[in-house]
């Protein structure tokens, strides 16, 4: 491999770029924040300015800085997004997409958008790209990708040393989507973008200079990584949270999202940790059949965490030490581990005679064996083989497994103190608020080793390297979110029935897929059982949709506020049941109406009582006492707003909820108008009604002060 070039500048890479390919440009760049913001504007402005040259641009995830919808939001959010997401560059071909105003020469593929965000977008909604997370690599290649550029990391080793590069957030897609152009020896330009704000991640991210065909160091390139903000953990989260936190093994593997019930889940799971009695009474309220089958215990040996997303709630559990199990990257190792024929809390003679009796080293030690001990901190790191011997300075011994007094000699003076290289979270891309960057900028090293930004498909599937797959994921827990649950067990999470993408398919399918392979593993599909639309408050369990993500015979643990319901195995009229049981009580006659229409349900049937109290006060009240202890806050991770602005968007949110429901904002607004509040006057310089001086202002003041 060359040498890449090296460039100072964005503008002399977006030169470079140009000059070296002559025709149309597919730039493949990553999703979430590995994006290159700077260079990707640079080259776009560029392309928009000469219709004469063609770029399509294929990713997903663009990220935005919210603006607000309303002039009221738009006041309140300018001095919040500057604060929160400080430097920040939006992408223009967001702004030309979402305005409509995109070239025609200039084309946006994505496979995963922002959730809802496009909804009625024409050009997003026909250019989106359905396919599995896993399938991404292959489908960029088929869209003829000749360029990569990505936001990386750098590492200066001092001076007269050479820097190292990381891909940071962002291995998932480049590492296979490099390897599966070199293979086809298709022209592709790997540019490499250092953006000192990224963290530096070691391990599979970790790349040599030559990786790369381009290096751009321009300061342009660092600026603030997009942070979105925690958001608020409702009781309906927590509910869930609760749920699904019970269903996980101690010893096993953990995948979870991000957003509100990423971090109840988490949350939940350090409450089971650390306050056990009262993790138990909660659930004991919640759960109307009683705690058999709940997983309540400790985490004594830990877990790990292997999921495509790399979220905050993770970050809380590696540092609560519950994401701790660790995994290795060799098979019968690994075995040995879950065997019990080792204990990798210590290495000892027995690690020694365990690995030799499975065959993984030969009684004389070769070559590869000793590398394969010391990767591991089996041996120590001095030992070497000279000959018939082991050396390790003046020591010398035969190198014989199978003589007892050499091994014992070995054993006494030449074994590490404990295992090295263990593996305790394995991700393809991350996403948090910005003290989740900050601690991975700053962790320690030997923690931040535990860590492994990988590739995607090593993540969400099982071929390739299944055996150590499997080894690794025992008694996995896939946690995946949905918009919808049909009754007959199929999830919509993806898009509408109109054909309509709210976001995309992701690694959905791959993990769900990959529940049903793994013996020991459960798919938690979680979802609240109510939502808004245009037509007011919905069921989330309906009879049928339109659009199914996850087809029905894929069905297992469907989880609501209200409970569980189990339906791995179980015929179509008791799937319905189990799911009558944990929907909302307001809907549950209609669903049953529905069931028996078609044929799935007896017609004398009837959902038994103890299901039939289903609503959200029920719910407030059971776990109201916890929330005022303080076991369950609104922020279990904190928040970047202050108080005030918790406030002001508390009354916000009430009076946008009350916009969409007539009769609710009628009743709201003659209150504000007869109670006669006024709100503090920094709130309103805060929405710029500090003066307001028409009647739509005068009324919305009233209105925003008669809900603080």
């Amino acid at each position: 491999m060359k040498p890449p070039q090296l460039i100072a500048s964005i503008e002399g890479a977006v030169d470079y770029l140009l000059g070296t390919i002559a025709g149309d440009i597919v730039l493949a760049i990553p999703l979430g924040v590995g994006k290159p913001n700077p260079f990707v504007n640079s080259l776009y402005r560029r392309i928009k300015a000469n219709p004469m040259r063609r770029l399509s641009i294929i990713t997903a995830l663009s990220l935005e800085k919210p603006v607000g919808k309303s002039e009221l939001e738009r006041h309140f959010l300018e001095p919040l997004v500057t604060r929160v997401f400080e430097d920040y560059p939006d992408l223009d071909y967001v702004k030309d997409l979402r305005a409509g105003s995109l070239p025609s020469h200039l084309s946006v593929h994505e496979f995963f958008m922002k959730t809802g965000d496009y909804l009625g977008n024409e050009v997003a909604q026909q250019n989106y790209i359905a396919t599995n997370y896993t399938f991404v690599a292959r489908e960029m290649a088929l869209q003829g990708v000749n360029v990569i550029a990505q936001a990386i990391a750098m590492q200066d080793n001092g001076e007269g040393e050479q820097p190292v590069y990381s891909l940071s957030s962002n291995p998932d897609l480049t590492l296979e989507i490099v390897e599966i152009s070199r293979a086809a020896g298709t022209p592709l330009l790997m540019i490499g973008v250092v953006n000192r704000q990224m963290p530096f991640m070691p391990n599979t991210a970790e790349v040599p200079s030559d990786f790369f065909d381009v290096l751009v160091t321009d300061p342009v390139s660092t600026h603030a990584i997009f942070a979105p903000p925690n958001g608020k953990v409702n009781t309906v989260d927590y509910a869930i949270g609760l749920h699904a936190s019970s269903l996980v093994t101690d010893g096993g593997t953990l995948q979870i999202g991000i957003g509100a019930l990423g971090d109840a889940i988490a949350h939940a799971l350090i409450v089971r940790d650390r306050h056990g009695e009262e993790y138990r009474r909660a659930l004991d309220l919640l759960c109307i059949d009683g705690l058999a089958n709940r997983e309540l215990g400790r985490f004594v040996q830990g877990l790990y965490g292997c999921s495509e997303m790399f979220v905050n709630g993770f970050l809380k559990l590696f540092e609560a030490n519950i994401i701790r199990r660790e995994v290795y990257g060799d098979v019968v190792l690994q075995q040995l581990i879950n065997e019990g024929r080792i204990n990798h809390e210590v290495v000892n003679a027995d690690t020694l005679r365990a690995l030799l009796e499975a065959g993984r080293i030969h009684q004389h030690l070769q070559i590869s064996d000793l590398a394969f001990l010391q990767r591991y901190g089996i041996l120590r790191s001095e030992v070497s083989i000279d000959g018939e011997q082991l050396v390790m300075q003046s020591i010398r011994i035969d190198n014989d497994l199978g003589n007892a007094a050499a091994f014992d000699r070995i054993a006494a003076a030449m074994l590490g103190k404990r295992f090295t290289n263990g593996i305790v979270m394995t991700g393809g891309f991350f996403l948090g608020p910005r003290d989740f960057y900050q601690h991975l900028r700053t962790m320690p090293l030997q923690q931040l080793a535990k860590i492994d930004m990988t590739r995607i498909d090593f993540i969400n599937q099982l071929y390739g390297d299944e055996k150590l797959k499997r080894a690794q994921r025992k008694k996995a827990r896939f946690m995946n979110t949905t918009m919808m649950v049909t009754l007959l067990g199929a999830a919509v999470s993806d898009g509408l029935e109109s054909g309509q993408v709210v976001s995309g398919v992701g690694g959905q399918y791959n993990f769900v897929a990959m529940s049903h392979a793994l013996p020991d593993a459960r798919l938690l599909m979680m979802l609240r059982s109510t939502h808004e639309d245009d037509d007011g408050l919905v069921s989330s369990i309906v009879w049928n949709y339109g659009n199914e993500t996850i087809p029905r015979h894929l069905r297992d643990v469907v989880i609501t506020e209200y409970g569980i319901a189990e339906l791995r195995g179980q015929s179509d009229s008791e799937v319905i049941k189990r799911l009558l049981n944990i929907a909302d009580s307001r809907f549950q006659l209609q669903l049953v109406k529905a069931a028996k229409a078609h044929g799935k349900l007896q017609s004398g049937y009837e959902i038994p009582e103890r299901y039939c109290a289903n609503f959200p006060q029920m719910l407030n009240d059971k776990l109201q006492p916890f929330s005022q202890a303080g076991l369950l806050p609104d922020f279990p991770f904190g928040t970047d707003l202050t108080d005030d602005e918790l406030h002001i968007v508390n009354a916000l949110k009430r009076m946008q909820h009350a916009a969409a429901h007539p009769t609710e904002l009628v009743t709201m607004a003659v209150k504000s108008l007869w109670e006669g509040k006024e709100a503090p006057h920094e709130y309103l310089e805060r929405l710029g009604l500090a003066d307001a001086k028409s009647f739509s202002d005068m009324f919305l003041r009233k209105l925003f002060a008669g809900n603080l």
